[in-house]
Formats: C-alpha cells, sequence, structure tokens
C-alpha cells in the first residue's frame, strides 16, 4: 500500500505553482487529488500528494446556465444542483455524482448513465485552465491560446503537430484510432485528439482529459451544459435471464431511452438486501433474472407521453419475468436510482470484512454483449469468483463487474494474476477496451501496449515526454513497462469495527460531512482505524500511539454525529455510531456520574442552565467568555462550554409556557375527558344523539424540547413551544402535554457523549411517560425540535421497553398535514431563506418543512450550499471552529442578499447558523404563527 511522504493542501493557483517549483528543485513527483472515488488508484502515492478538495470548489454559472466553469473540487452533484435552477446540468452524469470531483471527471473522461461518448467531458469542455510540470499556466480560452503555448512550450507545441501528421499519415492508424474511440475507452491517452483538432493547443486540451494527472493539473474547467429533460419515466425491466435481457437490448436502444442500466441476478440479490430497496426491487424472486433499468426523457409532459407511446409497442413485445411499470411518480424513481447509483458501494459492503473489492470497468460492442457477459460469467466460475456480480450501462455495452479478494497469501495472488489475464484475453478478443469510464489508473497500465499495439502505445510514451519531460506527475499510473505492476501495492481493508468494516471507502460520505474541512471526514475516520489496527498488528508501538493520540480531536472531538454519512453512504454506515461507542470507552467515572444524577434531575439541571445563561446575557460576554476559556483550559475543551455574545439568555419552563396557552398535562386531560365522557354517558341514556367520542379529549400530545427552556427564542420571538400552541388553538387542535415534561429528555446529550447509563435511564422515564400520555401509542407525540424528534424516535427503536409502538412525528410535519389547512394567512413575507437540518433529512420531513415555508413566503430559498450546521446540540460551544467550517460556504450564500425571514426547525440549528451568518435564524413555526395572527379589527 502507497502512503504519501507528504500531504501538501494549497490554497490557490500561485501556491500550486509553487508545489510544482520545490518538486522540480527536489527532484520529487507529484500526485494530485480532489477527492471522489479514484476506483482505479489513480489518486495515490508515495511521494508528494497534492489535496485540492478544500480550496478550490468554485463554481461559475455563465450565460443562464448554459455554460458553467467549474474548480476540481466542486462535486458533479454540488455543480448539477445549482444549474438545475436554470435548467441545464452537467453532460458527464457518473452514478458517483454525490463524490466524485470534477477534477477526477476531468482526470478520468468520466461519462455516466446516459451520456455515451457524446456528453461526456471530452466532447463537452469548451476550454480548460491548467498548469503543466514547467510551471507554465495555460489557459485555452483566450483567442492567442495557441501562440502562448507555441511561445511558452515551443518543444510541447512543434511534438504534437507532429504527432498528429505521423498518425495522419498512417490510414491503418488513423483507423484503429477511431475504431478504439467510437465506443467508451478510458484506457491510455485521449489519442483520438490528435485525428479530431489541428492546432496544438486545442490538441493538449483534450489530451489532458481523461490523462489521469499524468500531464498537467486542471485548475478550472469550463463546460458546455445540456438542457434538462424534466418530464421522466423510470421502470424496471426483469427478464427470466441475462441472455433474454441483452437479446432485447436492439430493440430497446430503437425506442431511445436515455438510459438502459443492466443489473445481474448476483447484482439483484445484493439491492434487494439494502436498507432502502424499493418494492419493485425488494419482492422480485430472483434466481437467474438480470433487470434493465430504463429511463425516458423528454423537455415536457406531453413529449414524453408521446416518447411513451411510440416506445410501448417494442416494451409490450418483451418476454419479461415480471409486469413493467413505467413509474413518473418522483419518490419510486428517486428509489430506483438511488439503488443503481449506490451498487457499487452496496455489493462492496456485503463483501466478506478484511476482503478488498475491487471493481472493473470493461466495454465492447454492444453486439458483442452477451458472448462477453457468458464468458465472464464462466471465468468467474473457472477461478472461483463466487459472488462476482455484472452490472453497467448496456446502452453502451459499458459492464462494470466486481470481484473480492483477500490478498491475505500467494495462492490469492496468483488466482487474481490468472483471471486477469484470462479478462484481457476475453475483453481484446471482443473487440472491446479495458477501461470505458473509470480511467486506466495502476490496474491496468501495463495492459495499455497490449491493447493499442506498439505504434500508437509510442505515440503515448511520446505525449507524456513532450509534455513531462521528468516524469514528475503521478508516475505509476496510465503507462508503466513493469507487466506486474497491478499486483503491487494493494491495498487492503483489515478488519477493525463492526459498526464501519463494510466501508469500502467509497466517499460519498465526505461532501456532506461537517468537519470535511476541519479535521476529517468519515472515510478518514474509518482508514485511520485500519491504519491504527495494522499500526498495533505490525507491532508499530510509536506510530500507534501518535495516530490515538491525534485521533481524540480529529477522529472524536469534532465528530457532530449528525448521521448524515449514513444518509449519503449506499450501505447504511453511521460513523457517529462508531465516535459515540468510543466516547463511551473513553468517559471519565466522575463525569459519568455527573451526567446521570443530571439524567435523574433534568429539571434542575435546565433551570440552572436556563438561568446561567440569562445571567452570562446581562453581563459583557467578554467576561463571561474569558471565565469559560479559564474553565475550558482547566477541565479540557470537549467538557467546559465556550460562550460568546451569540448565546441568548436562557428561555422559559416548559410547563410554565404550557399552562399559560391552556395545555393540559395528559392526566389532567385525560381526567376531564373521563368526566365529560362520563356526562355523555349519561345523558345518552336519556338520548340517542349523544357523541360515542369524548369531547375534549385531546387530539395529540405535544413534547416540547428542553432545549428551548435552556436557549431563549431570538430577541423579540416566543420560541417554537408556544408558537405551536398558538397555532394549534388557532386551528381548533387540542394539545396535551406529558405529566413531568419539565425532567424529560430525548436523551440525545447522554447517547452523543457516551453517558450510556444516563442514557438508559432517561429512556425508562421518558418512554414510560410517552406510553401513559398517549394512552399507550394511540395519540401521536409532536416535538417541535426536529433534532428531537430523531431522538425519541431513535430512542424507542433502541429500548425494548413499554414504549414500543409510539408515534413521533415532527412539528413540521404535524403543522402541514393538521394544521395548515386550518390556517389563513393574514400577512404574508416577501421572502425566507430555509435552513433545513441534518434531522429533517433523517427523518424524511424536508417536503414538510418546504411546504411549511412556502404557505409563509411568496420566495422560499434553500442554499445550494446546505450542510449540516454541526452545532449538534453543545458541540458547538464546545468547538465553535467546528461550527464555523462547516456552515461557512452556507453563511456566504445567504449573505449575499437579504430576506424577510430566516428559518430553520431546532432551536440549537437556529443558534448555529445565526451566529454563522449574522441573521436572525427563528423556528419556521414563530414566523408561521406572525403571518397567520388575526387582523386586528379597524375602529
Amino acid at each position: 500500500m502507497l502512503v504519501p511522504e507528504a500531504v501538501v493542501k494549497p490554497r490557490s493557483l500561485d501556491e500550486v505553482r509553487a508545489v510544482f517549483d520545490a518538486a522540480r528543485a527536489s527532484g520529487r513527483s507529484i500526485t494530485f487529488r480532489s477527492g471522489g472515488t479514484s476506483l482505479s488508484g489513480q489518486g495515490v502515492t508515495n511521494a508528494l500528494l497534492v489535496d485540492t478538495r478544500g480550496a478550490f470548489r468554485g463554481i461559475r454559472i455563465d450565460d443562464d446556465g448554459r455554460r458553467v466553469a467549474v474548480q476540481p473540487g466542486a462535486t458533479v452533484r454540488a455543480v448539477n444542483t445549482r444549474l438545475a435552477r436554470r435548467g441545464h446540468r452537467l453532460g458527464p452524469d457518473p452514478a458517483s455524482e454525490i463524490a466524485c470531483t470534477i477534477g477526477g471527471v476531468i482526470a478520468n473522461n468520466s461519462s455516466g448513465m446516459a451520456c455515451g461518448i457524446t456528453e461526456n467531458s471530452y466532447r463537452t469542455v469548451e476550454s480548460l485552465l491548467f498548469v503543466l510540470p514547467s510551471g507554465t499556466v495555460v489557459d485555452t480560452a483566450l483567442p492567442d491560446a495557441d501562440d502562448r503555448l507555441r511561445d511558452a512550450e515551443p518543444a510541447l507545441h512543434a511534438g504534437l503537430l507532429e504527432l498528429r501528421h505521423q498518425l495522419l499519415a498512417s490510414p491503418e492508424a488513423t483507423a484503429e484510432v477511431r475504431r478504439q474511440f467510437s465506443m467508451k475507452n478510458t484506457m491510455g491517452y485521449g489519442i483520438n485528439a490528435l485525428v479530431d483538432f489541428e492546432r496544438a493547443i486545442d490538441i493538449l486540451a483534450h489530451l489532458v482529459i481523461g490523462s489521469e494527472g499524468t500531464l498537467a493539473w486542471v485548475a478550472e474547467a469550463r463546460f458546455v451544459t445540456v438542457p434538462l429533460r424534466p418530464a421522466i419515466a423510470t421502470g424496471l425491466l426483469v427478464f427470466p435471464s441475462l441472455a433474454d435481457a441483452t437479446a432485447a437490448l436492439p430493440d430497446l436502444v430503437r425506442v431511445g431511452p436515455a438510459t438502459i442500466e443492466l443489473m445481474d441476478a448476483a447484482s439483484l440479490r445484493v439491492a434487494q438486501a439494502a436498507h432502502d430497496a424499493p418494492d419493485s426491487i425488494r419482492r422480485l424472486q430472483v434466481v437467474n433474472h438480470t433487470a434493465l433499468l430504463v429511463e425516458f426523457q423528454a423537455p415536457t409532459a406531453a413529449e414524453l407521453d408521446d416518447v411513451l407511446s411510440a416506445a410501448r409497442p417494442a416494451l409490450d413485445a418483451l418476454q419479461l419475468a415480471a409486469p413493467a411499470d413505467l413509474s413518473s411518480d418522483p419518490a419510486e424513481r428517486a428509489a430506483l436510482w438511488h439503488v443503481r447509483k449506490g451498487l457499487y458501494a452496496t455489493i462492496a459492503g456485503a463483501r466478506r470484512p478484511g476482503t478488498t473489492a475491487l471493481l472493473e470497468d470493461i466495454v465492447v460492442p454492444v453486439d458483442r454483449l452477451l458472448d462477453t457477459c457468458t464468458a465472464l460469467t464462466a471465468l468467474f466460475e473457472r477461478h472461483g469468483y463466487d459472488d462476482a456480480v455484472v452490472f453497467g450501462h448496456a446502452k453502451d455495452g459499458n459492464l462494470h463487474f466486481m470481484i473480492t479478494e483477500d490478498f491475505g497469501d500467494a495462492d490469492s495472488m496468483r488466482r487474481y494474476r490468472a483471471f486477469t489475464d484470462d479478462l484481457v484475453d476475453l475483453v481484446l478478443a471482443q473487440g472491446g477496451s479495458l477501461k470505458a469510464e473509470h480511467g486506466t489508473g495502476r490496474v491496468m497500465a501495463p495492459f495499455v501496449r497490449r491493447q493499442y499495439g506498439d505504434e500508437l502505445y509510442e505515440v503515448m510514451l511520446r505525449i507524456k515526454h513532450l509534455a513531462d519531460p521528468t516524469g514528475m506527475l503521478n508516475p505509476g499510473v496510465l503507462l508503466v513497462d513493469d507487466p506486474e505492476h497491478y499486483l503491487r501495492d494493494i491495498k487492503t481493508a483489515p478488519r477493525v469495527e463492526v459498526e464501519v468494516d463494510r466501508c469500502v471507502e467509497c466517499g460519498y460520505c465526505e461532501p456532506s460531512c461537517p468537519s470535511k474541512d476541519l479535521t476529517l471526514t468519515p472515510r478518514q475516520r474509518i482508514v485511520l482505524r485500519r491504519e491504527l489496527a495494522t499500526a498495533k498488528a505490525a507491532g508499530d508501538t510509536e506510530l500507534a500511539a501518535q495516530l490515538e493520540q491525534d485521533y481524540g480531536y480529529d477522529g472524536v472531538d469534532t465528530c457532530a454525529v449528525d448521521g448524515m454519512c449514513a444518509v449519503a453512504c449506499p450501505v447504511g454506515i453511521n460513523t457517529g455510531d462508531l465516535v459515540r461507542r468510543l466516547r463511551a470507552e473513553t468517559r471519565t467515572p466522575a463525569l459519568d456520574r455527573t451526567w446521570r444524577t443530571a439524567a435523574r434531575h433534568w429539571n434542575a439541571s435546565t433551570r440552572a442552565a436556563s438561568a446561567a445563561l440569562t445571567v452570562a446575557h446581562a453581563v459583557p460576554a467578554s467576561l463571561v467568555g474569558a471565565a469559560t476559556d479559564l474553565g475550558r483550559a482547566v477541565l479540557g475543551k470537549d467538557v467546559v462550554p465556550h460562550y460568546d455574545a451569540g448565546l441568548p439568555g436562557g428561555g422559559r419552563v416548559r410547563s410554565t409556557v404550557a399552562a399559560e396557552m391552556g395545555a393540559p398535562t395528559a392526566s389532567a386531560a385525560a381526567a376531564a375527558a373521563g368526566a365529560i365522557a362520563s356526562a355523555a354517558t349519561t345523558a345518552a341514556k336519556a338520548s340517542t344523539t349523544a357523541s360515542e367520542t369524548a369531547v375534549g379529549a385531546p387530539d395529540a400530545v405535544l413534547f416540547s424540547a428542553c432545549v428551548g427552556t435552556m436557549f431563549g427564542p431570538e430577541a423579540g420571538g416566543i420560541g417554537a413551544t408556544q408558537a405551536l400552541l398558538s397555532l394549534a388553538e388557532r386551528a381548533g387542535v387540542s394539545l396535551a402535554v406529558p405529566d413531568g415534561i419539565d425532567g424529560l429528555c430525548c436523551g440525545t446529550p447522554w447517547k452523543s457523549k457516551g453517558h450510556l447509563d444516563g442514557y438508559r435511564e432517561m429512556s425508562h422515564r421518558v418512554l414510560t411517560a410517552l406510553h401513559a400520555a398517549s394512552d399507550g401509542g394511540r395519540l401521536p407525540i409532536v416535538c417541535d425540535a426536529a433534532s428531537c424528534t430523531e431522538g425519541l424516535e431513535t430512542m424507542q427503536n433502541l429500548a425494548a421497553e413499554a414504549g414500543a409502538g409510539l408515534r413521533f412525528v415532527d412539528a413540521t410535519q404535524f403543522t402541514r398535514d393538521t394544521l395548515l389547512p386550518q390556517l389563513a394567512v393574514t400577512s404574508r413575507l416577501g421572502s425566507l431563506a430555509v435552513h433545513r437540518t441534518c434531522s429533517t433529512t433523517a427523518l424524511h420531513v424536508d417536503d414538510a418543512l418546504n411546504a411549511v415555508c412556502a404557505f409563509v413566503a411568496e420566495e422560499v430559498y434553500e442554499p445550494d450550499a446546505w450542510g449540516c450546521c454541526a452545532f449538534a446540540g453543545d458541540r458547538g460551544m464546545l468547538h465553535p471552529e467546528l461550527t464555523a467550517s462547516a456552515a461557512s460556504a452556507e453563511a456566504v450564500e445567504v449573505t449575499t442578499r437579504e430576506f424577510d425571514a430566516y428559518v430553520s426547525a431546532n432551536r440549537t440549528c437556529e443558534l448555529g447558523m445565526s451566529r454563522a451568518t449574522g441573521r436572525p435564524y427563528r423556528h419556521v413555526l414563530e414566523v408561521l404563527e406572525e403571518v397567520t395572527r388575526p387582523v386586528a379589527p379597524v375602529g
């Protein structure tokens, strides 16, 4: 396994050039890493690794979305999110859009599910800004770019034109280049550029695309975008066998679907086990079946109807094993695509712990697909890869397949070598390419000469020497002479902890991680645990000790445990589970006793916190801040919170607010309902018109969050609890609060900090109280803080107690479904900025939050750069730098203009966003209460 000698994180183009200068002076090689997946080992080195993920994420939309300029660290999803507002998207559409970066897309000439070879990077990049190994900066968009290249790099300029002339002089070589690139092909350099373009600057730009960082570093790529086709229908076509599916491809291709994605029987079985697999996949009785996921797209619904009508005869003629249903429902379509896009990680996550997942990517002419699949399956059987799976982009003849190997002994290496030799023979015999979209990398570099032949391989060697004469950039990638290069430096995945052993380090989790720009991402946290295990196994006590020491702050203290990694992870790994366990293992007995005592006396604890904040709010913030900083220095920064002027005063006691608003306790409501029911029963003896339902019974139970007691509302506000009670009264909905509400909590503070004894004690008390308050689960339990709603659901899932069967509803969802139909806006806002939370995402109530916002304001703005604010209870006070880092991009976007209101759905998130933006964030229900207040009669 390759471990970098050093990692450098430049922050500007000038700093990148300085890295080039230092590398040339010291004779070191450079490998650039912009993030992404690096499935073929393009982004690893034992020399200098240059990480450009953090400082190079710029996105500039031009020409109303018809063009976009992007820096290498931005992900495809981030770019498409911004383009979608203008009805456009990038041409390349890799399944790993959530993680893959533009740097990787350019480096690999990535394509994807729909773009084929007509909308990939090679075809849609209009110009590039890049740095050559010499330090020369090339901007191909300049009118005199070719002249500038000739002046700055005369040998490179002349050499490229000479290679073009040489290639065109050979009709056989030219024909072979055209054949090789008539299909998806990322094997070696894109020497079709020598045929397709005349100017040296254009040839060089298109050679850089797909060069995997071996010719230049791309600082910015300018794309011509493609229009969105928003009218879409997606469906799963299930065939009895692989042969049936591939035989149907010609007829399917003729009717013009945008995508045809193949999943073999093994892929389907693994997909069925995914935690979020849709019913259409889960209910299949898979034997030898193969599925084709097809999608039709059109600019309008009417045009889509025409497309589907034209395709219907061909679809009806298919011999399917299950009925075909093409759906335009966004949720159904998203579920199917979520499974397909996460298939690699899902399959790899299902592998035996300790083994390495190897994903290969080949392409053959479509009419050779069946023969190739049949022969490939035979190869799996011959070499004992019983768990191998096949999936991919059938429309393009592009197959992905995965095998797992443990590489624990010489026999496994021999097996892998023999399989690879047979694979190369198979693909080249079918007239295909050994790489279609993942890049040559280290895995297939030894076979480039064999695919292209000596003449074209020598052209590639000459290109490398012209651009990088000393071989400084990314050695060992794309072109190598060592025939066994692919057997060296294989990265293994040792078993570490059960929470994360399934991780394949795909990187899907990284863009959504709040600490990604401060310390570590979930992937890095897991990798370091594996490195620690490896160091201990090797007896390297010094390295193990250093890793354990550094991991405390980087890996544990600055993890927000917000669960967003689990939302993004195709196999549902929540790295926060690991972090919580590590916190539990390292907690001190004294602190554990303190938190258990707090659980027993939570009413007093929250009142004390409220009083302390009220006092602190009245004292100069510098004095309070100095006092807390002293405490942090003595007791630890992960124990004592930091105080600043952005924190509000304390809030009000929950039972007091409820009483003032006329909300009874559950026992009082039950007693009143019982008395009314008794009276109704007596009256019924004399009348047949008495209601069978007790009048005055509550419609729901309100579990008001304790954060409302500890943290008061924004200046002039009334807080989420009072707002919800006012809205319920206005809508004619009756709410009751549990008995002893002031001493109850969702348990998140104990769980997230690892104080499990206190968590169990609080869980028992809360679930018992809520079981009684909800009449055994009959009534829904509404919570006015999204993180606490999620905490209550988690509490019930973890505790096998009397509380099982309770129904928790976040206040945003309850308001949308129950209150909004009974409310009328009296003073609607013009604009509103909303910060959805990690909990609204995990609870799947973002739509409800958006609906309430749309009820409140004419314009609802959700920042493109949205992310978890990482305030995470008190984490934002223990480590303010975490929230500052996590919310920085969203804050920049929000503060570019003014809105009439700023809202969220959780008090601590509101605090985090107020601190980050300097804008007053409030719970959306507070704003809803204001805009629906009855207008006082005039006169």
